[in-house]
């Protein structure tokens, strides 16, 4: 699995979430990693909720070639873990 993002991008969520690009990709190696799809309009988006020493909460699109290019990635929040915990996630 290939994995790409926007430096300067990486370094902005670093400072406003915590959390590395690198360290989101790890999230992609959870079993019960748990896929939404992100009704974003602008380009197809995934959200991916899975674990990594916590649980985080990942927006991703994927190339054509495969690629993963994170977009963002946090702490997931208290509806997002009981999606995870229970392998089911609506949105509301």
């Amino acid at each position: 699995m290939y994995f790409e993002w926007d430096e300067k991008k990486n370094k902005t969520n670093i400072k406003k979430h915590g959390i590395s690009f690198e360290e989101a990709c790890q999230i992609f190696t959870d079993p019960h990693l748990l896929l939404i799809p992100d009704p974003c309009d602008s380009e197809e988006r995934w959200n991916a909720i899975g674990f990594v020493e916590t649980i985080l909460f990942v927006v991703y699109t994927e190339r054509n070639d495969g690629t993963l290019r994170i977009i963002s990635a946090r702490k997931a929040n208290k509806e997002e873990i009981n999606g995870y915990k229970n392998n089911d996630f609506r949105r509301n």
